[in-house]
């Protein structure tokens, strides 16, 4: 992360220019027009209309042979940043081809700074192949980045995602989504490789590999926020040390995730969750996981590895590992209140319902003893699924929960809904079925 930081500072330092104040957005009409937007990175431009392999200019500017073979040429960069503003209008950037593997900042855009904004935008089936901070959309973002998708192949190394390969500090990015398969090394996520910003009302589908700190949406987040989003591809990670985790790889210190879920299956060796590998002193709060998980040790349902706060969160995916295996929490040094899980767990060492290793605290949580098969736990309160599903036995452990008529009623005057005798404890906020 050091090298993300300092990369800010850089952009700040080089990036002393006005802002965008055009009373006329210059309208883009084929490729020849995108490249321009090159020449007046202040400038407020509009799509007029889908650009893709039969629009005027792609063969010169954004085909394979584009470029002697290395395709399109990102606009801004390190040194020239894009300050202005760019309305999709709902329209396409298709076909879009970029190699440039030994470069930075690789992307449709490469640096947006702040005041910059790319809005209403789909970039799909493009292939984008950069060095570090590669993003299908933005490599390097610290503007805004609203209602955009990208339905594209990504590879790279470092800072590595499906839409924006870094989101820094101040960087916006909401209403948008990701597909397609992203690649990387470090920080590799299904949208976002690594976020210091907000991500907020976001999801990804994408399928995600890499090699440590590899998340179905955001691979690292950073003194960032990651709010009512989710994930749902598949995350897998092949490196021995490598983290991985269905939502988030890892949320380091002062970073926080709310109201978001994933279900896609994770891979991973060690820190492996299925919402987050490592939460490595920041928080998770009111949010879930479904998906499978297995990895080798530190394997969480929900947290692989936790040194932060784990609250009001449940998992109910299957656990399999080798060593500190929990239906919740692999290993955990942190804070873990008001949660639960349900799925079987399976592990060699260290191997709980709940929680396989604990050196913290667990406090008003628990885990279902029959469909975990696991009667033991190194936290947590081990529960029947007939205990789990009954409203009092989460009311007395003090959790704000009250009863609805069914699984699709919401009463969000309250954290958990149940159906009394019936269902395990949802979140009010999360999804009908």
């Amino acid at each position: 992360m050091r090298k993300f930081s300092v990369f800010l500072i850089l952009v700040a330092l080089i990036a002393g220019m006005a802002g965008c104040d055009q009373s006329t957005a210059i309208e883009i009409h084929d490729w020849y027009d995108l490249d321009a937007v090159r020449d007046n990175l202040s400038g407020s431009y509009v799509l007029m209309n889908d650009l893709d392999s039969t629009t005027s200019g792609y063969e010169e500017l954004a085909a394979p042979t584009a470029n002697g073979g290395k395709g399109w040429q990102p606009i801004g960069s390190s040194n020239e940043v894009f300050v202005g503003t760019f309305n999709g209008r709902g329209y396409e950037i298709c076909d879009l081809f970029i190699n440039r593997p030994d470069k930075y900042n690789v992307g449709l855009f490469g640096t947006v700074y702040f005041g910059g904004a790319i809005t209403n935008l789909g970039v799909v089936n493009a292939t984008v192949t950069g060095y570090m901070w590669v993003g299908g959309l933005v490599a390097l973002s610290v503007g805004t980045v609203d209602n955009c998708y990208s339905a594209s192949s990504v590879n790279g190394t470092d800072y590595i995602g499906g839409l924006v390969g870094g989101n820094g500090g101040g960087g916006a990015i909401s209403n948008s989504y990701s597909t397609g398969s992203i690649s990387g090394r470090s920080s590799v996520g299904g949208m976002v490789g690594s976020n210091a910003g907000t991500v907020g009302d976001c999801h990804a589908t994408a399928s995600v590999s890499g090699e440590g700190w590899v998340g179905g949406l955001v691979g690292s987040n950073y003194e960032g926020t990651v709010s009512n989003s989710y994930a749902t591809g598949s995350v897998s990670v092949t490196h021995p040390t490598g983290t991985a985790g269905g939502l988030v790889g890892i949320n380091h210190r002062d970073s926080t995730i709310s109201y978001s879920y994933s279900t896609g299956n994770v891979i991973g060796e060690e820190q492996t969750g299925g919402l987050v590998g490592a939460n490595d002193g920041g928080t998770v709060i009111n949010s879930y996981s479904t998906g499978s998980v297995t990895g080798n040790r530190l394997v969480g349902g929900s947290v692989g590895a936790n040194t932060g706060t784990v609250t009001n969160s449940y998992s109910t995916g299957s656990v399999a590992g080798g060593e500190e295996v929990g239906g919740l929490v692999g290993g955990n040094s942190g804070n873990v209140t008001n949660s639960y899980s349900t799925g079987s767990v399976t592990g060699n060492n260290s191997t709980g319902g709940l929680v396989g290793y604990n050196s913290g605290a667990v406090s008003n949580s628990f885990w279902d003893t029959e469909t975990s098969g696991q009667a033991t736990s190194a936290g947590g309160t081990g529960k029947t699924t007939a205990e789990m599903q009954e409203t009092t036995t989460l009311s007395d452990a003090g959790w704000d929960i009250t009863m609805v008529a069914t699984a699709n009623d919401r009463d969000t005057g309250y954290i958990w809904n149940i159906v009394d005798d019936e269902t395990y404890p949802f979140l009010s906020w999360q999804p009908t079925v």
